[in-house]
């Protein structure tokens, strides 16, 4: 006689789960570089190498470096004498090279070339006689970078389109605007849009400061979010533009969660939900993002599909020390 039938021994089947992959995510051309000059630096001078300022904001990335030699400080008085130091990729005040030179110590810039590009656009709207409206978060290290780069008092900080209504500059005044290169691409085109009403003379950059990965993960996010119950943003609290791609979707009218790391995942949040988008900051590696869809998949049965909108080939060079 068969044995009867062990229901109770069958484990249940886990519920399906789409999750919708963007693409372009994670890390641009300008993390890559400041990841590989901290790298370089260690093989090339051995440890330790101080970093002021996180290279880029994750802590994953910032913790791997740690472990290998790599520390981290907030200002240059905190580096010892002899040793290396490299400024993180948001960039710094002319100050602090001026300051590591008076020291004799040998530093390595990873500055994103493209908050480069707009330092040297900040010193030509100066020579040009242009007083700059500066268009970014208020105490991020790329804003207190760039202003770093000009005369104090030549640039002003406007973060949102009230701030234009009460700038208090004379209507004569020539100016000119740059933005810093990790915000919301609509919320700037609307504060630009403000500028250029009540300035109409005011004289902008050549080509959009906002960096060419900023600009495309937000379009990803926006055409994954629509499809979505939920949108999974892997990143730093402090990480502007990781915390833009949650902004963006949630203006899709999608839910969006910011998280670290797939430990930060609450099992309620998939109740009711079919379908998870799931982008990453550029500041934020690949390993993390599969972290997240393994974690799914220990809850419900996930298939998984990549929504690509652009193809990404940047490549920045390195300093000429470590070429």
């Amino acid at each position: 006689m068969n044995a009867p039938f062990q229901e109770a021994n069958t484990p249940a089947a886990k519920p399906p789960l789409t999750v919708l992959i963007a693409a372009p995510r994670g890390f641009c051309a300008g993390v890559d570089r400041a990841i590989e000059i901290v790298d370089r630096a260690l093989a090339r001078y051995g440890g330790p190498v101080y970093v002021r300022h996180e290279i880029v904001h994750n802590k994953f990335v910032v913790d791997g470096l740690k472990a290998k030699g790599a520390v981290f400080v907030e200002e240059l008085d905190e580096v010892p004498d002899g040793v290396p130091v490299v400024f993180s990729a948001h960039g710094v005040p002319k100050s602090v090279p001026a300051e590591a030179e008076d020291r004799g110590l040998q530093y390595l810039d990873a500055t994103c070339p493209l908050v480069s590009k707009v330092h040297r656009q900040a010193e030509r709207q100066i020579e040009a006689g242009r007083h700059i409206v500066f268009i970014g978060h208020r105490g991020h290290p790329e804003v207190i970078g760039t202003f770093g780069q000009v005369p104090e008092g030549s640039m002003t900080l406007v973060e949102t389109v009230e701030d234009v209504s009460t700038l208090d500059i004379p209507a004569e005044t020539p100016l000119a605007y740059l933005t810093q290169t990790t915000l919301s691409v609509d919320d700037t085109a609307k504060v630009v849009e403000a500028l250029s009403a009540r300035f109409p003379n005011i004289v902008g950059p050549k080509a959009e400061d906002i960096c060419y990965a900023t600009s495309n993960r937000q379009a990803a996010v926006k055409q994954i979010a629509p499809g979505s119950d939920l949108v999974l943003v892997i990143g730093a609290p402090n990480s502007s533009n990781s915390l833009r791609l949650v902004e963006v979707a949630e203006r899709c009218g999608t839910d969006a969660r910011l998280i670290e790391r797939a430990s930060d995942i609450d099992p309620a949040w998939l109740e009711g939900i079919g379908t998870i988008g799931i982008t990453a900051g550029a500041s934020a590696p690949e390993k993390l993002v599969r972290e997240v869809v393994d974690k799914l998949g220990e809850w419900r049965e996930v298939e998984e599909h990549t929504v690509v909108t652009a193809e990404e080939k940047m490549i920045f060079k390195l300093p000429r020390q470590l070429a």
